[in-house]
């Protein structure tokens, strides 16, 4: 293996000394320092038939230096190089482990006569203490320097601070050891011998600390002293980024710190006589190019600089000179109303088929004219303008004219799902102030004295819808509100504007290129932000809508019959659903007609899709993983995913829709370098109002930026890539994605410490982030002393509360009693040291149906038992509740397709949700598919 720590110093010889004169000095000098350590040395002398500013002169001056000294040969070597104008250069060169930079420099001193010999006392040179022999001659070492803006004294540790911050960045990691080649404090003057060591210095690089605190931390602790263990600096070259000490250049001599580089990436901070710096890096080639070791360099540069740039900040790492980057094409985008596009198709295309949900469809004239009566009704019952209108309304035709009625009455309307529980349904109604609830529940949900009424009470009640005499507002104006999970303990309502869902479609219209031929599936529930891409993407390009009843979307099996006999060309999913659906897809015809397949909701793992490329083709069927959050309108980014993708396990989530743009800055919000990881901001056309009522909250989130612009500040980690592409990394904060919705862990936390009998709670989120299906909550509560005397019962009330507001994804799998919570030294929860919890099946209401159904034979109990073990981790027993045992919908989903493969009959999911027990299953097969009596 190459060693890489020779070094050379070179000074131009003074008028009227000769070589004789050299050589004289050179020959006492080596007698006097190394006679019984080494055999004798000589002067060498190269005539250089050049003039001594000529580019060969260089040429030969540049190859001198990074010639190393032989492995059999003396400790060191001096050369003078003779030029045709009677100038010379001294060039003296040595292992720094033999030699260090103090003592090249007293040995040039002495050679020039600026000092003399006898002044000067050598070590023995113990050159076989290396542990290995030097290697021959490499190639140039590849070499950048970066201009920093002033000298510091503690040079070298800011520079490995800022090294560690930056590689932090880069590598997504919280701890950062860089190795420091210094000089021993304790080296005795105008000694001659190896004093540079190198210590480890330790970083963490967490959003916590900043480079000013990191720097003190090494100056502050007192570094031990470290031995020199030349077997240990052998493997140096291990390490990917390291230090060498500060180097002080005068005018008169030039130094070479690295004739290649001890490490990958070498740094060296150079301070010369009049106080200027410059980071030099060098790099070896066989492992860094040039353009990663100098864009390293720039990196280290700015985070250093970045220390003395005024700022009203108390701390900061990157500079605010930082130019933004990542930055989208600024592309015009079409504005508008949604309600707009519609109309336009509904009058050149007003027979073609704009809605289907089942045998119901609906064409683009009727669509319109529907909406229109509708209007008119909200329009009677005083809704206009301003106002906003809760629609509570199960997948179906009327729930997509309720929405086009309330934006053609000009109010904004707030999706809800019928399935949250009522307590969460009336929170939002009355958090975001609606006027009216069009919703098909009776009597279920008290709707804070806001009056409701049903789709078909609310056509009016002139004799024809006309036109709505109305103004509706400008495209800035509200469209709707999405309720999304809070930390503050409540969800909390994105308001976003008309202008923004066009965009989304102007943005993408080139590159998915959607026609009126095109058949869409709504798959999503209307309180989930990515049904606004399946509907109004659907029909503001005059295409057709599935909507997708809800019980189907829950069986992989019925939903990818609707897609085939429906022909959906264009299916969005989140991950989490589009593993079981490329599952229960193995198994039968492939859908002939998809085309385009969006992945959005949450973070995917491309490794999952190479069954399905094997099935179709990327030719035939094109999947787009896109990046989005509710507060920017659904989607952010694009980007396919290839087959490389997926062998390679891809993080990459594209680049920037046309009229969108991101950034990723730091903990303070200057922009951080392509390739460093920090939080990711959103800004263009998509960026919402704000949050509903929340000021506060708005101003944190959704900041301003130059020119009047705003961003939104993601909360998502992530780096752009020097190719554009930006990578997502996961979250900053306790945000957690399940089944697509992103769950704030201290609403959960919050909805259980409401609960007079829980007086401490934490919330933990559990499962492999590689399996969607498998992520859940696990809760640990501290129980008070009104408590039921049972953990069975006290965790049964717990758990009925925190349903009555929590929607069913958000309800934690498990909930375990515990004395305390634990926490660290720093008075936080120490997640490691709680323990394992505790998976309980609460008692059934019913069990089975109770029409004396039979229980199935025991073969088919034992089947499904070994089923649900395996999808839960737990052990079942027959009358346990499946749910309680941290079952969830996609859990029911991929039992159901187990059950297929080994031959059991389908499980209809609503059956499921009704008797969720090994027993109830059994009684629901022996009902539906009874055995047939002997013949």
């Amino acid at each position: 293996m190459r060693t890489a720590f020779g070094h050379a110093m070179t000074v131009r010889v003074p008028r009227g000394v000769s070589s004789d004169m050299l050589a004289v000095r050179w020959g006492t000098a080596s007698r006097r320092w190394w006679e019984r350590a080494t055999r004798p040395t000589r002067l060498w002398v190269v005539d250089v038939p050049a003039g001594s500013a000529s580019e060969e002169a260089r040429r030969r001056l540049a190859a001198e230096c990074r010639r190393p000294v032989a492995v059999d040969g003396p400790a060191v070597r001096a050369v003078v190089m003779q030029y045709l104008d009677q100038v010379a250069d001294l060039v003296v060169i040595a292992d720094r482990r033999d030699l260090d930079t103090a003592s090249l420099t007293l040995v040039c001193d002495v050679l020039v006569g600026a000092r003399d010999a006898d002044t000067v006392t050598a070590n023995p040179v113990g050159r076989h203490r290396h542990g290995r022999a030097l290697g021959g001659w490499s190639a140039e070492v590849l070499r950048s320097s970066h201009p920093l803006v002033a000298a510091r004294e503690d040079m070298t540790a800011t520079v490995a601070a800022a090294a560690a911050v930056v590689t932090g960045r880069r590598d997504d990691l919280s701890a950062v050891t860089v190795p420091v080649w210094r000089v021993d404090r304790t080296r005795p003057p105008r000694t001659l011998g190896g004093f540079e060591s190198w210590v480890d210095l330790a970083f963490h690089t967490s959003l916590d600390h900043t480079l000013a605190e990191l720097v003190e931390e090494v100056k502050s602790v007192r570094q031990q002293e470290v031995s020199w263990d030349f077997a240990k600096i052998g493997e140096m070259g291990s390490t990917a980024t390291g230090v060498l000490g500060t180097v002080t250049r005068d005018s008169g001599r030039e130094y070479l710190p690295c004739q290649t580089a001890p490490f990958p990436l070498t740094l060296v901070p150079v301070v010369d006589t009049g106080g200027r710096a410059t980071l030099e890096v060098y790099a070896d080639p066989v492992t860094v190019d040039a353009d990663t070791a100098a864009r390293f360099g720039q990196w280290v540069t700015r985070v250093v600089d970045g220390l003395r740039a005024p700022s009203p900040r108390r701390r900061r790492v990157f500079g605010a000179a930082v130019a933004p980057v990542g930055a989208g094409v600024r592309a015009p985008v079409s504005g508008g109303r949604i309600e707009d596009l519609v109309v336009r198709h509904a009058h050149e295309r007003p027979d073609a088929v704009a809605v289907t949900h089942g045998r119901r469809t609906l064409t683009y004239r009727a669509l319109e004219e529907q909406s229109a009566w509708m209007a008119r009704g909200l329009h009677d019952r005083g809704v206009g303008p301003g106002d906003r209108v809760g629609i509570c309304v199960d997948r179906s035709v009327d729930l997509v004219v309720t929405m086009l009625a309330v934006l053609r009455s000009g109010a904004a309307f707030v999706p809800m799902d019928v399935r949250h529980p009522p307590d969460r349904l009336a929170y939002t109604a009355r958090d975001a102030g609606v006027r009216l609830v069009v919703t098909e529940l009776e009597g279920e949900v008290r709707w804070a004295g806001v009056p409701a009424v049903t789709p078909a009470e609310l056509p009016g009640s002139v004799s024809g819808p006309g036109e709505v005499d109305w103004a509706v507002g400008g495209d800035g104006a509200p469209a709707y509100v999405v309720y999304t999970s809070g930390s503050t303990g409540r969800p909390k309502g994105v308001v976003i504007p008309h202008r923004a869902v066009p965009a989304l479609m102007s943005a993408t219209a080139t590159e998915f290129a959607p026609t009126p031929g095109d058949t869409w599936s709504m798959f999503h529930s209307p309180a989930f932000d990515f049904s606004v891409w399946e509907i109004w993407g659907s029909l503001s390009t005059g295409g057709r809508l599935v909507i997708v009843p809800y019980w189907i979307s829950r069986s992989p099996v019925e939903f990818h019959t609707l897609l085939a006999d429906e022909r959906v060309s264009v299916l969005s999913q989140t991950p989490s659903a589009f593993v079981l659906l490329a599952a229960a897809d193995r198994d039968l015809e492939p859908l002939s007609a998809l085309r385009l397949v969006v992945f959005g909701g949450e973070t995917l793992d491309p490794r999952v899709v190479l069954p399905w490329l094997d099935r179709y083709p990327e030719s035939r069927c094109r999947l787009v993983n896109m990046f989005g959050t509710t507060e920017t309108t659904v989607h952010v980014t694009a980007h396919t995913v290839t087959r490389r993708d997926a062998l390679t396990g891809s993080r990459t989530v594209g680049k920037p829709l046309p009229g969108w743009e991101t950034a990723v800055a730091d903990e303070f919000g200057d922009p951080l370098p392509n390739g460093l990881t920090g939080e990711i901001y959103v800004g263009g056309a998509g960026v919402a109002l704000g949050y509903l009522d929340r000021a506060g909250l708005t101003a944190c989130r959704f900041v301003a930026a130059p020119g009047g612009s705003r961003w939104y500040r993601t909360g998502d980690r992530g780096r752009i890539c020097g190719d554009g592409n930006l990578e997502h990394l996961g979250r900053v904060d306790a945000q957690v994605q399940i089944r697509g919705f992103r769950v704030e862990l201290d609403e959960v936390r919050s909805v259980l410490l409401d609960d007079p009998v829980v007086t401490a709670a934490a919330v933990v989120p559990s499962g492999r982030p590689e399996d969607p299906v498998g992520i859940a909550l696990d809760a640990y509560v501290v129980p008070g002393g009104s408590a039921a005397a049972g953990e069975t019962e006290t965790v049964a009330a717990i758990r009925e509360r925190a349903a009555r507001f929590l929607p069913e994804h958000m309800v934690p799998r498990s909930i375990t009693l515990v004395d305390a919570l634990p926490l660290t030294i720093n008075g936080k929860l120490d997640v490691a040291r709680l323990p394992d919890p505790v998976l309980r099946s609460l008692p059934l209401d019913v069990v089975e149906p109770q029409d004396g159904a039979p229980l199935t034979d025991g073969g088919t109990a034992h089947m499904l038992t070994d089923i649900w073990e395996s999808v839960l981790g737990v052990p079942v027993s027959l009358d346990d509740n499946l749910f309680e045992l941290g079952g969830n919908s996609l859990c029911a989903i991929k039992a159901d397709g187990m059950m297929r493969r080994l031959g059991l009959p389908a499980l209809p999911m609503r059956e499921l949700y009704r008797y969720p027990s090994i027993r109830g299953i059994c009684g629901t097969l022996a009902r539906r598919y009874p055995p047939r009596p002997d013949t």
